[in-house]
């Protein structure tokens, strides 16, 4: 994600709606993906960016420039999703059909299927991580952030960042080996 020039940061967090604007459309895909790969469900996803969005809208004008601001805002979301998981504690895979949302049907159908079953497979071992394993594994696997980063982003020990994924990339790889073995 591209960071923020400055000025639209401060005009957002001075109360100017359009600037504000401009950082939701910037961000939102990025906030949405975060959530949903923490709380592995559409619906939950979205209730966790609309409460990331809330949360960025009333501390945008305590934002120091400190670290990146979008350092900040993986930290929020990130944090908001573990925390609405284990609030609800009702991780839920998404069903099949929403899998690939409303995409045309390549020509190509194997490749299709093989992308569904690619799809359904990463979901499914992600849903078998604990909340504060799997927000680790998307934001280095799937955000392509740095340990630094993420231990910055989830206000944790950069070894704590380094034990959550090799015990996740273990347990991963453990699950899938189980999963081919049942083929």
């Amino acid at each position: 994600m591209e960071e923020l020039a400055k000025d639209i940061l401060v005009r957002a967090s001075q109360g100017d709606m359009q600037a504000f604007e401009e950082v939701y459309k910037r961000t939102s895909g990025f906030v949405y993906n975060v959530a949903y790969r923490i709380v592995n469900n559409r619906e939950d996803a979205m209730e966790v960016a609309q409460e990331v969005f809330m949360t960025v809208h009333d501390k945008l004008k305590e934002f120091r420039f400190e670290s990146s601001f979008n350092t900040w805002l993986y930290r929020i979301t990130a944090n908001r999703a573990i925390n609405y998981a284990k609030k609800f504690s009702r991780i839920k895979t998404m069903p099949f059909e929403e899998s690939f949302g409303d995409a045309a049907v390549p020509s190509d159908a194997e490749k299709t299927i093989e992308q569904e079953e690619q799809k359904h497979l990463v979901e499914k071992l992600l849903g078998e991580l604990n909340e504060d394993q799997r927000a680790c594994v998307v934001l280095r696997e799937i955000q392509g952030l740095s340990y630094e980063e993420i231990a910055q982003a989830l206000n944790i020990n950069i070894n704590t960042v380094r034990s959550r994924l090799k015990r996740s990339r273990e347990k991963l790889m453990s699950l899938k080996k189980s999963i081919y073995e049942k083929l």
